[in-house]
């Protein structure tokens, strides 16, 4: 139903610009980075969607169930930073710079390195040729021609048969050019003489 020509095909994604995604980039690590590392979740999140591996959303999970356990933490501790022992509070302090040093940099690197692998593949043009297009008539052997063509091409009546240029010969034109140089030489010593004598 779509007429002559190569049917449509689906519209192709197109690839974000350097400026979306370094801007994508920049407001989850700072999200990540302001929460203390309990909406980490949302980067890896992202990065599960784009990627679509397995392992991004199982670290998705890993990374879930982090942040839930350190919120458990929080909550378990004194409401006093008094009451609190110097270990209680180590073990905050590492847990949340390893979840934040963790996220950000497995996110930041997956990332850019899965755009990076998209750029250097390239995206298909939206009419792709086929894979091994068929040979031309004069580009078949003799073994390969199954059928005879029987047709004969019909001329197109719109086209002007123009007869090729006649090139002009060199030696004629270099003859010619060398002519007018010994000319113009001899009339310029011959001025240059004239000159002198005066």
């Amino acid at each position: 139903m779509h007429g002559y020509g190569p049917t449509p095909q689906q519209q192709m994604t197109s690839r974000p610009s350097p400026a979306t995604l370094t801007t994508v980039r920049v407001i989850l690590v700072t999200v990540t980075v302001l929460s203390c590392g309990l909406l980490g979740w949302v980067a890896m999140l992202r990065l599960a969607i784009v990627t679509r591996r397995p392992r991004d959303w199982v670290l998705l999970v890993v990374v879930m169930v982090l942040n839930a356990a350190l919120f458990a933490f929080i909550l378990g501790t004194p409401d006093d930073p008094d009451d609190m022992s110097d270990a209680s509070v180590l073990l905050m302090l590492l847990w949340i710079v390893a979840l934040l040093a963790g996220v950000i940099t497995y996110y930041l690197y997956v990332e850019i390195r899965h755009y990076s692998s998209l750029r250097s593949l390239g995206s298909p043009p939206p009419y792709a040729a086929p894979a091994h297009p068929a040979p031309l008539l004069y580009q078949q052997h003799p073994a390969q021609q199954q059928q005879p063509q029987h047709q004969q091409p019909q001329p197109n009546p719109y086209t002007v048969q123009t007869p090729p240029p006649t090139p002009t010969p060199a030696p004629q034109r270099l003859d010619q050019v060398r002519a007018e140089l010994d000319e113009l030489s001899d009339y310029l010593r011959k001025e240059n003489r004239d000159g002198e004598g005066r």
